[in-house]
This record gives C-alpha cells, structure tokens and sequence, in this order.
C-alpha cells in the first residue's frame, strides 16, 4: 500500500511508551500507524482530535477491554508526530496526560524554528 502521510515519532516517548506493552498491544499499535499512513480518511475510532485544543489528536488502541492512546500532531497535513501514549483507565482523557501532550507539541514546533535560523 502506498504510505499518504508518514508517522514518525518525536524523541523517544513514544518508544519508551511502546516498549512496555505487550506483544499484542504493540502489534495492534503498528496497525493502527499502518491506518493512518496509508488510510486517505482515517475513522474518527482509530484517530480523535482533543477537544478543546489546537491540532492534537489522539491514536485509538484498544484490545480485549483495555484502552490506549497514544498522543500525535500533524505537521503541513502529512507529517504525523507520535508523542506519549498511556493506559486508559477512566472515561475522560486524563488532563495531566492531554497536558504532556501539548508540551511536547509546542517543544516539537520550537525546536524546528530553532533550526530554521
């Protein structure tokens, strides 16, 4: 399948997030990527924008009962940029994880106008 946009992820939090799932999990996390690079209109069940906030979206996991998300961007449309990720374990999108997220965004967008001087 031809890839529309490409993910990549942003430091090593997504990794470090990655690292510590099972098997299955991660499995079901590269497919979930897979989607989102190749799909040309990703389901709103696999990728969710934050309400409330400007660009941040989340990447829906979900296996057996149990939920993940994984915190992501995109840059010029096509550049999708995978942040932290979590467990979830309560209805709402835990304030402190959405938070996280959108500091790592801004420091994404700060270190690319530093390089760009």
């Amino acid at each position: 399948m031809d890839k529309i946009r490409e993910v990549i992820a942003y430091k090593d939090y997504f990794e470090n997030f990655l690292r510590k799932q099972p098997i299955k999990v991660q499995n079901k996390i590269f497919k979930i990527i897979e989607a989102i690079e190749t799909l040309e209109r990703i389901p709103e069940s696999y990728l969710k924008q934050i309400k409330g906030t400007k660009g941040l979206y989340e990447a829906r996991i979900s296996l057996a009962s149990n939920i993940w998300r994984v915190f992501c961007f995109f840059d010029k449309g096509k550049l999708v940029i995978l942040l932290n990720g979590f467990t979830k374990k309560t209805q709402k999108t835990p304030k402190i994880e959405i938070e996280k997220a959108l500091r790592l965004m801004n420091d994404y967008y700060n270190e690319k106008m530093e390089e760009t001087k």
